[in-house]
């Protein structure tokens, strides 16, 4: 198991317990793949860098997890059919 950043930023126009689902699910995918979230940090609302799909805010989530490395592409296979993640990112951090 090595550890990981997973950072996903949501669309933001989700209500509150429709971005809570999405953060369950994918909690969900990374425990029935083997993992742990170690710590989740919501950095709540922020403006974009760059406009993704028109929108000019996101909604930004990270996990700090356990992970076994030949999981995470499926990991992220998953990640890309939820409509509501406009982008994702993970990142491996050193041991």
């Amino acid at each position: 198991m090595r550890n990981y950043e997973l950072i996903f930023i949501v669309h933001p126009d989700l209500e509150e317990s429709a971005y809570q689902e999405v953060c369950d699910r994918v909690k969900k995918w990374i425990g029935d793949l083997g993992g742990t979230v170690t710590k989740e940090n919501n950095w709540g609302t922020r403006r974009l860098a760059y406009p993704i799909r028109k929108q000019r805010e996101g909604q930004y989530m990270l996990f700090d997890m356990q992970f076994d490395p030949a999981k995470v592409a499926e990991l992220e296979r998953n990640m890309q059919i939820v409509e509501p993640i406009m982008r994702y990112m993970t990142v491996k951090l050193d041991d």
